[in-house]
């Protein structure tokens, strides 16, 4: 099978010197096979079969040193001199192919050295020692990772503690995936030859596990060919349906896309913003894809407008222009230069209308971001060249805000899949992960209170940002604030989102077993499950489920402090309420801390007046309503009830609404000069031991006197307790809340509102 036969559409250029090079026929690798046979040429020049090699490599590195090619090409045509592909050509061609593939990519010249060496030791008799003897180190690591790859079974069959020993091995540098990507493209394009039971089989394996490996390194123009071979393959029908509509559309009298161009390009005249502004056919798959989207397609559809520019702000120049002067739909628009993809993938994604419906979608980005694009990881040069001044590296390179370099050659899923493979339990749990993590065609982005960002796949929740951003330390996390907000650990984030994770302080904490079904990140999934099987529960919990297990712990940490581990004065008082609130059904002790513990009901009953006047009935007698329990400086309304009292809310009561709707009287009513008071808090917090403890301590502290206490079964591992309080001044409210919100654990406090009738 012939690569052009499933890849028709070629990027467009980045430069005039890109684009002259991208314009040249595919190279006739039998011709090159003859020159092969020739032998090696001369020490003084190099030999007529690298020629094209070292044009596309020129033209990405004008100053690269040759001579390392040259010498690296006449050991690999000796070595494998008299070697023939299943396909006739001589066996020089293949690595000479791979070579090319990634000089057009922009690889720097060891890997291209490495390149056309990667067969040498699994195929002849060159060892790794000569590799490294004649050209060093660095190509000697290049190819023994290829040569490792190699070695790997990815089918269903595959044994994945090999896998993750080759992973081990050559993970650490990203150009040995370069390398085995590109080797596998080739052998893509020749696959004819095979079989059709080994060309599937073969194909299968690249589609489950190469193409998503070469998306996530970003190596978008290798990804495209191969998912056309690919398609080309496994859905033969499929595939010449969509070849037909491609050539239907071609032989059209108009193209939509040449005319908005031409349009774009005026407005960008007009302007003064210097452009370069082409049409980017889409490839097969993409086609096949936009056509299941939408339907029938229109000429518009077949391919994207491409806009090149030199600087960044330019990119948003040419945005404003567009949307100022055309007609942008709103809904397309995309910013991957602020939020960059995981995979290093900068663009501007908008789309623009014209009259007769025809929408075109239009890519903005500089000729830096394009090479990128095309050639991910490949197009950053040689991560062992560290530049003079340390603050000139690029902006790959430079710290994140967390202090964390970035690397070039290891982009973040890279980093991340290194370090939780080594935390795998097994290499089953290794190798299913993997193939999980492969399988997220696409990664979100959610930001940090700290300003910084967290990659994770689509579907993540909060339990996978807790791991992404804290390791195994997330075993304590507690709850989070998603965009401002309180939300549960398996709240799935989107791509934008704040996620603020709440910690605990326990060193103790431990994860709960229902994080399992809310994980879906390898990192999250084995840090959990690591922690589980060290500690296992104990036979009685799994015997009754973990729901019961659950509402167990929880009934613990409810009565903590029991046994005088929690503490003395009004945390030991509230023990006895929370003994009596679980099934005592009557009311605790008193303690001699004078904190006086009441049923909830006697809590919720309406208390006298004191220190509210009924303006203009000085006779009458008021009580603060136990629905919202007002205090001094609180805006209060009365009403007048049955047997002549005054029942007193505050303004925003829920009850003061079922008091109108009734026909009940308003009665003005004022504070008078007490400033004692009696008030009812409710707090949200997450469970934790000693919590109940820590938050009595707190009150009384403060001064307050608890009347009475109760606290509500834990739901999704939050307890909601409600206290109502005596404050000997009502101005110290402001302080005890705040004194409350400060117990870890405690993430909110407020009002009561209770729900009482009228």
């Amino acid at each position: 099978m012939s690569a052009e036969a499933t890849n028709p559409a070629t990027p467009g250029p980045v430069a005039p010197a890109v684009a002259r090079r991208r314009s040249r026929p595919r190279i006739d690798l039998r011709r090159l096979g003859r020159a092969a046979l020739l032998g090696p040429a001369s020490r003084d020049r190099l030999p007529d079969a690298i020629g094209h090699v070292v044009e596309a490599h020129r033209a990405h590195h004008p100053d690269a040193d040759l001579e390392i090619l040259r010498r690296a090409y006449v050991l690999a045509e000796s070595s494998h001199r008299g070697q023939m592909r299943k396909s006739g050509e001589p066996y020089i061609t293949h690595p000479l192919a791979v070579t090319l593939i990634l000089a057009e990519l922009g690889a720097e010249t060891t890997t291209l050295t490495a390149s056309l060496l990667h067969d040498t030791v699994e195929d002849t008799e060159v060892t790794l020692d000569q590799v490294g003897e004649q050209f060093g180190e660095e190509v000697r690591y290049l190819v023994d990772g290829v040569t490792k790859l190699e070695k790997v079974d990815y089918g269903a069959a595959a044994e994945p503690e090999t896998f993750r020993k080759m992973l081990v091995a050559t993970g650490n540098d990203v150009r040995v995936m370069s390398i085995k990507l590109a080797d596998r493209l080739h052998n893509m394009r020749t696959l004819g030859v095979m079989r059709p039971e080994k060309q599937a089989r073969i194909a299968k394996v690249t589609r489950d596990v190469l193409i998503p490996l070469a998306e996530r390194l970003g190596v978008q123009a290798l990804k495209t060919e191969l998912e056309d071979l690919v398609f080309a393959i496994l859905h033969p029908e499929e595939y010449a349906r969509t070849r037909e509509m491609i050539a239907a559309n071609a032989s059209r009298p108009d193209d939509p896309l040449a005319e908005f161009c031409d349009a774009i390009r005026a407005v960008l005249r007009d302007a003064d913003i210097p452009a370069e502004v082409l049409v980017r056919p889409r490839h097969f798959v993409s086609v096949h894809r936009v056509s299941r989207k939408r339907g029938e397609l229109r000429g518009a559809d077949f391919g994207r407008i491409l806009v090149l520019v030199n600087e960044d702000a330019d990119c948003y120049a040419v945005l404003g222009e567009l949307h100022t002067c055309l007609t942008p739909v709103v809904s397309e628009f995309k910013d991957f230069i602020a939020v960059p993809k995981f995979n290093l993938y900068q663009s501007l994604h908008t789309a623009v209308a014209r009259e007769d419906g025809q929408v075109a979608e239009v890519l903005i980005r500089t000729h830096q971001m394009h090479k990128v694009a095309e050639a991910g990881v490949v197009a950053l040069g040689n991560p062992y060249t560290a530049p003079a001044d340390p603050s000139a590296a690029p902006a790959e390179e430079q710290a994140t805000a967390d202090g964390e370099r970035v690397d070039p050659t290891r982009p973040g899923w890279l980093s991340r899949l290194l370090d939780w493979q080594r935390a795998a339990p097994d290499p089953d749990t290794f190798w299913s992960t993997l193939r999980e993590d492969l399988a997220q065609d696409r990664e979100i982005t959610v930001f940090r209170p700290d300003g910084g960002t967290l990659g994770l796949p689509e579907g993540a929740t909060c339990v996978d940002a807790a791991y992404a951003q804290y390791g195994e330390d997330a075993h304590a996390c507690i709850g989070a604030r998603v965009n401002g907000r309180l939300a549960t650990l398996s709240t799935v984030l989107r791509d934008g989102d704040a996620v603020q994770l709440l910690m605990g302080q326990d060193p103790a904490s431990e994860p709960s077993r229902e994080w399992l079904e809310h994980a879906h990140t390898p990192a999250a999934r084995i840090a959990i499950q690591r922690w589980l099987t060290a500690h296992p529960a104990p036979a009685t919990e799994l015997e009754t489920g973990d729901r019961e297990a659950a509402d167990d712990r929880a009934g613990a940490v409810a009565t903590a402090g029991a046994d005088g581990t929690a503490g003395t004065g009004a945390a030991a008082d509230f023990a006895g309420v929370v003994a009596a609130h679980q099934g005592a059904g009557s009311a605790a002790p008193q303690s001699g801390a004078g904190a006086a513990v009441r049923s909830p009901a006697e809590a919720l009953a309406p208390r006298p007046g004191d220190g509210v006047t009924v303006v203009g009935r000085p006779e009458a007698s008021a009580r603060l309503a136990g629905c919202c329990t007002p205090v001094p400086s609180d805006e209060v309304i009365g009403f007048a009830v049955r047997g002549g009292m005054v029942t007193v809310h505050r303004v925003e009561c829920a009850g003061v609404a079922r008091m109108r709707d009734g026909g009940r009287a308003e009665v003005d009513v004022r504070w008078g000069d007490t400033t004692e008071c009696r008030v009812t808090l409710v707090a949200e917090s997450f469970g934790r031991p000693h919590l109940l403890a820590d938050l009595t301590e707190a009150i009384a502290s403060e001064g307050a006197e608890i009347v009475s206490a109760t606290v509500e079964p834990p739901a999704q591992q939050r307890v909601r307790h409600t206290y109502t309080l005596q404050l000997p001044d009502a101005s110290h409210l402001p302080t005890l809340m705040r004194a409350m919100r400060n117990v870890a654990g405690v993430y909110d406090v407020g009002r009561a509102q209770h729900h009482v009738s009228a």
